[in-house]
């Protein structure tokens, strides 16, 4: 089974990670966790293009959103492993949108299951920010498992 885990470092990202250390996984199971930063340029658009001393501050930008990415596949990483050494476990870390990232990482890794952390948005709110679980889960083309952290209600939303 190959399975892509997509987290972002959020409690619900290690909500995820315990869910999947804890399924019943047949041996040669295959893990590949995945986090994705937003550059500057895909936040706000035009900064780089204005020129002048911005330049650096992309770059700067870029890199600390990158290593801060890279930290928290390294700590998924050791946290699955400590929970289910049994599993095969890679990494990328790549600059986009999550919602596209997730879904060509899948499909580059010929994926069983995609597994996300909910954040258990209300609707107002999913309509306006977009939900990167919803999204995945209408346009995958394997099976995806949307992990909501337990104790969740209506306040936490």
């Amino acid at each position: 089974m190959r399975i892509v885990l997509a987290i972002d470092g959020s409690d619900f990202s290690k909500t995820a990670i315990d869910e999947l250390a804890a399924l019943p996984l047949p041996s040669g199971t295959e893990v590949r966790i995945i986090s994705v930063f937003e550059s500057p340029v895909l936040a706000a658009p035009g900064v780089v293009s204005m020129g002048g001393g911005l330049g650096n501050y992309y770059e700067e930008a870029l890199s600390q959103a990158k290593k801060s990415t890279e930290e928290i596949v390294d700590l998924a990483v050791q946290m699955l492993r400590e929970k289910n050494p049994r599993l095969s476990v890679t990494t990328a870390v790549v600059n986009g949108w999550p919602k596209n990232v997730i879904l060509e990482e899948a499909e580059a890794f010929n994926a069983d299951l995609i597994i996300v952390g909910s954040q258990g948005r209300g609707a107002v709110s999913r309509f306006l920010l977009g939900s990167v679980s919803q999204s995945v889960a209408m346009h995958a083309r394997c099976s995806v498992m949307i992990v909501r952290k337990r104790g969740m209600n209506k306040k936490d939303q």
